[in-house]
């Protein structure tokens, strides 16, 4: 980075720009996101590689890629706006942030294990107050590092359920829920409910889903590891939307939240039965950096997360056990 008179060039808003562009990879949408146009975006961009001596975006493909220095310099850009938002936004309220006049982009990363109609719900809250915004959908994969894209700025918010959260992160819980069992409607489980062991369960042919990282399990999976147990996972999905109709076209066992299983009745052939283990509770929560805590629009963002998930819990849920 320049220095001397070069440095006296720079202003916050310069360095927002380089941490924008860098992270979309993309003019165009660096423009949508900051809500300025396209040609002020490129010609700050020039600025940016006029004072850097880099050109810090070049061709690749069809699009852009960062070069070294651009990436090298994204954490102490982040750094710096985290700064900034800590002396100078804390005092914004969320009222600050109008939603009908809002034109940037959100980017949510969530695993479908809370509720298969938790996204499509929060997609039309937000684009009902919202028209003018852009959501990403991401899915939390065992090659996505959602704390390293977090403390980057290229994402908002992640959602998903974990024993124990990150400690750096900032947290909201969203609701808590029973773990119980999928099943086939002719299972054995439903068929002779008291037969339903411990032993049986442990036994019978398991679907999961793929851990969330290399060498990761899940929370049954630790939760049973915890207490010396091992069950027979035979198959392993990252498509967890997937596994109720797995499960009704076969003897295998889902153990997950009770208002997931729940939308599945009525839909599949399928029955929710009392888990014989004694989970704790299933705990969701949405997850955030300090980079972004007193954005009035993330803010607003959180809150319909909150409220979309709370009134889902609310409905009634369906099915014995």
């Amino acid at each position: 980075m320049a220095r001397g008179a070069g440095f006296d060039k720079i202003e916050l808003s310069l360095i927002r720009v380089l941490h924008t562009v860098i992270t979309e990879r993309s003019v165009s949408r660096a423009a949508l996101r900051l809500s300025s146009s396209q040609p002020a975006v490129s010609a700050q961009l020039k600025r940016l590689r006029a004072l850097t001596g880099d050109p810090l975006l070049v061709r690749s493909g069809a699009g852009m890629a960062p070069t070294a220095v651009a990436l090298a310099l994204l954490p102490a850009a982040a750094q710096v706006l985290q700064g900034a938002q800590a002396l100078f936004g804390g005092h914004v309220s969320a009222r600050a942030f109008a939603p009908e006049q809002a034109q940037q982009v959100f980017r949510i990363a969530a695993s479908d294990y809370l509720d298969p109609l938790f996204l499509p719900e929060l997609v039309t809250r937000v684009r009902a107050q919202a028209p003018g915004v852009t959501l990403d959908l991401l899915p939390l994969t065992r090659e996505f590092d959602y704390r390293g894209h977090l403390a980057r700025g290229e994402v908002d918010v992640v959602i998903g359920n974990w024993l124990q959260p990150p400690a750096e992160l900032h947290l909201g819980r969203l609701i808590s829920d029973e773990i119980v069992c999928l099943v086939a409607q002719d299972h054995p489980a439903v068929r002779s409910p008291r037969g339903w062991t411990l032993e049986r369960y442990l036994q019978s042919e398991h679907i999961a889903p793929t851990p969330l990282h290399a060498g990761g399990r899940g929370v049954v999976e630790e939760h049973l590891q915890a207490r010396g147990l091992e069950r027979n996972i035979v198959v392993r999905s990252p498509h967890f939307g997937l596994a109720p109709a797995m499960v009704a076209r076969s003897r295998l066992v889902l153990t997950t939240g009770r208002q997931f299983c729940a939308r599945y009745l009525g839909q599949l052939p399928v029955r929710v039965v009392r888990c014989p283990v004694d989970f704790p509770p299933l705990t969701y929560y949405q997850l955030w950096h300090d980079l972004t805590h007193a954005s009035p629009a993330l803010r607003w963002l959180r809150e319909q997360v909150r409220d979309v998930a709370r009134g889902l819990a609310e409905a009634p849920a369906r099915g014995p056990a």
